[in-house]
């Protein structure tokens, strides 16, 4: 695979928005991401649920697939995410976007939330780490939302990166999960409205 893939469900019509989905992965790993993705699986089952909700709000729900697994530095995988992006502008114009991330996904989402199309991110059980950069999110909103439970990811962390973005962004709130934990399996149908309902507001939100 030369270039990340995407998965679409357009909107009937010209879409007014889009929601771009950002799956998970691992620290390291150079295998390629492929249809037995376990990280990639949840968040297309995900995208397959919300779609319809949000086609009934004139938004589409884009699910880009990376070229590998792992985080690696960053590098590739904010390439990969910058890659969609331009290819949201190619197809639907300057449509305002929300990226949805999981896990690593989130920690992409801030890491190229400086983009001219995105409005706000929405981390679920975000990756975040004080390394992570704010700067990104000036004039946008951020939603997280964290489990409890959590055991692969730190709630502790993502209310760290969650206090820093709220100096520059121009709303940063966390919506605690309870007892939920990390792959979105148990309470999953929790996770899909918080995941449609944050991305909605956020798109509300946003300068007209």
């Amino acid at each position: 695979m030369t270039d990340p893939l995407l998965t679409r469900y357009d909107a009937p019509g010209r879409p007014e928005a889009l929601v771009l989905m950002l799956h998970g992965g691992k620290p390291r790993s150079r295998l390629a991401v492929d249809g037995r993705s376990a990280s990639w699986q949840r968040s297309a089952w995900m995208q397959r649920t919300i779609a319809p909700r949000a086609h009934e709000a004139g938004v589409g729900v884009w699910l880009v697939r990376y070229r590998q697994r792992g985080w690696n530095g960053g590098t590739d995988r904010v390439a990969d995410a910058r890659h969609a992006l331009d290819a949201v502008r190619g197809d639907l114009g300057d449509v305002p976007v929300v990226l949805l991330g999981h896990s690593m996904g989130a920690r992409v989402a801030v890491h190229v939330a400086d983009d001219p199309s995105v409005v706000g991110v929405v981390g679920l059980a975000p990756w975040w780490s004080a390394q992570d950069p704010v700067r990104t999110l000036a004039g946008r909103t951020l939603v997280a939302a964290h489990g409890r439970r959590d055991r692969i990811t730190s709630y502790a962390e993502t209310a760290r990166y969650v206090e820093r973005a709220r100096r520059v962004a121009v709303d940063a709130t966390l919506r605690d999960m309870g007892a939920l934990g990390h792959y979105m399996l148990t309470g999953a149908d929790q996770w899909n409205d918080v995941a449609l309902e944050s991305a909605l507001q956020v798109l509300d939100s946003a300068p007209a």
